[in-house]
């Protein structure tokens, strides 16, 4: 068993959790953005927009990924004009990882902190003592559905971390830079090394364990929070 995990290369765990933690940042940010956003439009652009930005959510991963590639790809005028002007390459490099988690993430995000905003009834309340819609979000709305918002971040770690589809399109295979945990679990076992691909699936099994309890304690929270207001 030592010597098993003496040889055991750590990279894909830290780049996973790397991107994990990275995309989440990324996706939290931009989740609650939209959601305010969209909530505030017309019913029909609401729509528009919301079934947009839903979109990752439904498409296949490789779906996703491909179109990232398809934008991205220094072969496109895009991917070229970054490359050229800012230096930055997406394809195959840590930050196609991030970029990937990030866009398949999102959906989750912004649709757990659309329903925590939808759910929040005291706006009006607010808006009788005179307060500006912007302090009624961040002292009001924000910490009236702060265990929805919660909960959606905590999925979108969990899907960040476990991406794969959008992932390998996107950023590929490469040991010790875009090779995430999911990656190596596929990569493993078309090699046939079964006892490393499962070695990182028991891992992945440990996380998603860890991340399920997390969501149970927060939604938890939220019950009791709601039964006291």
């Amino acid at each position: 068993m030592s010597e098993f995990l003496a040889e055991i290369n750590w990279s894909p765990l830290w780049i996973s959790l790397k991107t994990g933690f990275t995309a989440t940042v990324i996706a939290f940010f931009l989740g609650i953005f939209f959601a305010r956003l969209v909530m505030k439009m017309k019913p029909v652009s609401r729509g528009i927009l919301d079934g947009i930005l839903t979109m990752p959510l439904v498409l296949p991963p490789t779906v996703a990924g491909f179109i990232l590639l398809l934008l991205f790809s220094l072969r496109r005028p895009f991917g070229a004009f970054l490359l050229d002007n800012f230096d930055i390459k997406i394809v195959q490099t840590w930050k196609g990882c991030v970029i990937a988690a990030s866009v398949i993430a999102f959906p989750l995000m912004y649709r757990n902190a659309r329903a925590a905003f939808e759910q929040v009834n005291l706006i009006a309340a607010g808006k009788t003592l005179g307060m500006s819609d912007r302090r009624i979000f961040w002292t009001v709305v924000m910490p009236t559905a702060g265990p929805g918002i919660a909960s959606g971040t905590v999925l979108a770690f969990a899907r960040a971390i476990g991406e794969y589809g959008a992932t390998s399109m996107l950023a590929g295979n490469i040991l010790g830079k875009t090779r995430t945990v999911s990656v190596a679990i596929a990569s493993e076992t078309a090699a046939g090394n079964y006892g490393m691909a499962g070695f990182w699936v028991v891992v992945i099994l440990i996380i998603s364990f860890v991340i399920v309890a997390a969501i149970n304690i927060v939604s938890g929270k939220g019950m009791k929070m709601g039964r006291w207001m």
